[in-house]
């Protein structure tokens, strides 16, 4: 897939491009963020941000493996964050997102969020969206909540993270919670009393 260009109200959400390798390296400096992004390298440097933006992020475009977005503000201004989608199984991709520091609890990232959402749904055949984070990570599960998606509940050593593996929530969106029509048709499991 050739890379897509999202707006909202406030932002657009567009790939990454050479000239915003020194603004990621410098997001990805803020401790909070390598706290809660298991794969980041630590300490992160200007090469491991000139990868990401020249092979990772295409790769992952071409091979419609990964949608990596750079958020900025619409019509231009500093980096606010980024969020992308992956595919880890049929009909459902996973979503992350992260806020740099100083544009934290303004609703960026909730409206990134919903905005991929959308995308997914109505572009990609998504039938179901997942969000994946290490317990504790409040932020992040609040922005979640926010966008509507359905705390599911917690993965025993659901995640690694340098080195160790930890436990994870886990939360999904369906199309049907933003109204939309989803691809195929779902059909919940009725509830039966003493099952799983």
């Amino acid at each position: 897939m050739e890379p897509v260009h999202l707006t909202t109200e406030r932002l657009e959400l567009r790939a990454f491009t050479a000239d915003d390798t020194e603004d990621l390296c410098a997001a990805y400096q803020d401790p909070v963020i390598q706290r809660w992004t298991p794969a980041l390298p630590i300490p992160y440097e200007r090469d491991h941000a000139a990868d990401f933006i020249g092979l990772t992020v295409p790769n992952g475009w071409r091979d419609d493996t990964s949608y990596a977005f750079c958020v900025r503000p619409r019509g231009g201004g500093p980096l606010i964050g980024s969020a992308g989608l992956h595919h880890p199984r049929e009909g459902g991709w996973e979503i992350g997102y992260w806020t740099a520091a100083e544009h934290r609890g303004r609703g960026y990232a909730t409206e990134t969020a919903l905005a991929l959402a959308r995308w997914a749904f109505t572009e990609l055949g998504c039938v179901r969206l997942e969000w994946r984070a290490e317990v504790g990570n409040a932020a992040s599960l609040a922005v979640a909540e926010k966008a509507g998606f359905t705390v599911e509940g917690v993965v025993r050593a659901g995640m690694q993270s340098r080195g160790t593996v930890r436990d994870s929530l886990v939360a999904s969106l369906l199309p049907s919670d933003l109204g939309l029509a989803p691809p195929v048709p779902y059909v919940p499991a009725p509830a039966v009393r003493g099952s799983v």
